[in-house]
Order: C-alpha cells, then structure tokens, then sequence
C-alpha cells in the first residue's frame, strides 16, 4: 500500500495507567488533540482536566485520528482493544498509524498488525523503557521501535515528544523482543540486589548502609540505585504491579525457546518472579520478589522511618521530581536525596569483606546476565552496537554495560562465557536454586 504525506494532528491513546497517563501529558502539552480511552475511567480523570477527550470505547477513541497509541498491562489487554466491533480498528481510518508501547507478545503483535493491513492501517509497535525510575512521568523514557521505516519516520516526531530517543530495530517482533531482552537486565539486577541485602542484613549490616554501598561500587545499576529504595521503605514500589514483570519473563523465556538460547541465569530469575505470582495477588508491587524470598526468615530490609522520595513510594504526597542530573553518557536522572533516619554503624573485618564479596558477585551476575543478553539479541540477528545502544538507553542498564562502550563492535565477553554450573560464589549461589 502507498503511504499517504500528511500532517499528523490527532492522536488516540488507550490504556491510562501509570506508564500512559504521563505519555498523554506530553502531548497534550505540545498541543496534540488526544482522545482517550481506558476501562477504568477513574484512571483517565487527571488527563481529561489537562483537555484530553473521554471517550466510552477503544472504537470511539480511534475515531477519525491519525495515530492509535495503545499503552496495556497484557497482550490479551491488547487484543482486547484493538480487535472486535468496539475494538479501535473498527474506528480506525486507512493509512492512520497504531503505535503500541506495551510490552506485549510479538506474536499478538503481529496478527493484529496483519488485521490492520488489511483496512490500510500502517502498525508499529514501540515498547517504552524507562531511563530512570519512572523516567517517563518527565519524558525521560526510550522507544524500541519495530515495523515499516516509512511510518516510524512519520510518528518520529510524537515518540519524540513522550520520550528523548528512539530506535528503528527492525520488522514487527524485533522491538518487543529487544524490550524483553532489556527488561531480563532490570529483573535479574533487582533480585540479585534483594538477595544482596538480605545477605547484608543476615551478617549485621543495616539494609541502608548495605546499599549505599552498593550504590557507589562497580556493581551500581539503574535497579539497584532507584528501584532498591523501594525494598527499603516497605513500599515495593507501586509504579509496576507483580503480575507485569511475571508476564515479562515468562516471555521472554519462551523467547529463549524459540531462539533455542540457554539463559540459564534468566531461567532462573523467571522462576523466582513466578513464584512470587504464585504467592502474591496479581496486582500487588513488582518488588515482592524480593520479600517472597525473606518471608518467614524473620529478616526485614525495611529501615524504620524511611521513605524513598518518590510519589511510588509509602509516601504518594511526594511531589514529583523537579531537579535532576547528568550522568558520563548523557542520561538524565531525577537528583533525590535519600534521608535515613539511622546512623550508619562501625562495621568489622567479616562484614566489610562480605561487602566486598558481595559487589564482586553483583557484577558478576551484570556481567553472566549481560552475556544472556547479547546472545538473544544476536539470536534475533541484531548486530553488537545496536545492542549496546538499546541496554544502555534502558531500565536494565548498569555499570558493567555501560564499560563495554569500547567494545561493542567486536565479538563481546566471549572469554567470559560461563554457564551457571561454574558459579562458586558462597552468597548469591541462592539465585541459582529453584527449590523455593
């Protein structure tokens, strides 16, 4: 089909949760007439006092726009909105463009795309990660992008406007699978940095003083420095619920499969967040990973009198970041200052070497989880570079990636190839046992 030159004006976006309504924001300050749509109207009531427009199904909401932005939990959620007499197809006009930013199925993906060429409808599905903790309530969120050159080029301009970088990676599934790649980076950092603690706290040291010092070592990622903190305060962070990052991983280990890849260590990490599902309700906070791991153990990491400084934490009132600042590759992250209302204590031989041990397994796992990485991402036939691009522009960036910048044209870490059968560290061996 023949793609249409137009001007690109209105803009229909479905699914108002955490991760859209920010989105929304943004363009409705640059000037967009955006319709919405979400099947909890409450959810969609602050962007409608910005001047979005309500409307009562995803058809509607399509209606007579140029680009259709889904935002959804689940690809079924997806499915959902999109297919069907009420479905946004249905309202959809031909050679309109629909962007979905889920982290969804590529396969869901692809049939609904096959469904929209069908009526001329061009699709692209552009899954959003964070740059920082919830990066995208200010913008500072990056766009995978898979589908026609052509439509991306035309929609660069409104991703642009809800984030601060894009990457064309290839045909529909490409984008959905780097973001899953990216996402095996966060999760495996927050489980790691919860075992990490709770081996802090079993030996004595205070969970704030363990991650300070965490936070200043080689070790250091997006997970550990502005998720953690969430552990700390008992919030477990309520910007992403449980049943996402479970969905997630299952996803990505049938990834794997398709891509006949080992991933050992993501095997695991999988198995720890299914666990969690298991345990906990659907819509409970992402970070009960890690709480599923200590209960009953009788060890906390919640420091009393702490609140992490972010409205996603115990604290809702906190009022949205305002001062923020520059890292070495240009990443812009929200400057918080972290008050603990303990004293950090003296710390003796054995604990200051557990520390030590314990920043040398964490890197180890940036480095094993980085190598899992690499391979799916060279299994979808992505070249290095574009892979170091996409991890260091994402949630699942850290330390160790960020070091590889001189490498990144070359074959990476392949001296360091290690299965999960190799690993002696005496702490977080844990992450490897699956009998929870």
């Amino acid at each position: 089909m023949v793609m249409e030159v137009q001007i690109m004006t209105r803009v229909g976006f479905i699914g108002t949760g955490n991760m859209g309504r920010p989105m929304i924001d943004k363009l409705l300050e640059a000037g967009y007439p955006v319709s919405v749509y979400d099947f909890r109207t409450e959810s969609a009531r602050s962007v409608i006092e910005k001047g979005a427009e309500w409307h009562d199904s995803p058809r509607s909401a399509a209606n007579n726009c140029d680009i259709v932005i889904t935002c959804l939990p689940l690809p079924e959620d997806v499915y959902e909105n999109m297919v069907g007499d009420e479905g946004a197809l249905a309202g959809m006009k031909s050679s309109s463009v629909w962007i979905d930013t889920s982290t969804t199925d590529y396969h869901n993906t692809l049939d609904v795309a096959s469904q929209a060429k069908s009526q001329g409808i061009y699709s692209l599905e552009a899954p959003a990660s964070n740059l920082s903790h919830m990066g995208v309530d200010f913008a500072n969120a990056s766009f995978f992008v898979g589908g026609p050159l052509e439509a991306y080029k035309r929609c660069e301009i409104v991703l642009n406007e809800m984030g601060v970088v894009s990457f064309h990676v290839g045909g529909i599934g490409q984008a959905q699978s780097v973001k899953l790649l990216t996402n095996l980076l966060f999760y495996t950092a927050v489980v790691a940095v919860g075992d990490a603690l709770l081996h802090s706290r079993f030996a004595g040291v205070p969970a704030h003083q363990a991650w300070k010092c965490f936070v200043r070592s080689p070790a250091n990622s997006v997970a550990i420095e502005q998720f953690a903190p969430f552990l700390l305060d008992g919030s477990f962070d309520s910007s992403c619920s449980l049943e996402i990052a479970v969905k997630d991983m299952a996803l990505t280990v049938q990834m794997a499969d398709e891509l006949k890849t080992p991933m050992p260590l993501g095997r695991v990490i999988e198995s720890r967040y299914r666990h969690a599902g298991l345990k906990y309700d659907r819509y409970d906070n992402h970070l009960r990973v890690v709480e599923a791991r200590h209960t009953g153990n009788g060890v906390h990491l919640k420091v009393p009198g702490y609140s992490a400084p972010s409205k996603y934490g115990i604290d809702p009132s906190y009022p949205i970041d305002q001062e923020f600042t520059t890292d070495q590759v240009g990443r812009v992250k929200p400057k918080r200052e972290h008050q603990f209302p303990l004293n950090d204590i003296p710390l003796d031989d054995d604990q200051v070497k557990l520390l030590d041990t314990l920043i040398d397994d964490l890197v180890y796992v940036n480095r094993q989880i980085l190598d899992e990485a690499y391979d799916l991402g060279r299994g979808m036939g992505l070249k290095d570079s574009l892979i170091y691009d996409v991890v260091t522009w994402s949630v699942g960036a850290s330390n160790w990636s960020d070091s590889l910048m001189d490498e990144c044209g070359n074959e990476l870490m392949s001296e360091r190839k290690k299965t999960a059968d190799e690993i002696t560290s005496p702490n977080l061996t844990a992450l490897f046992a699956d009998n929870l």
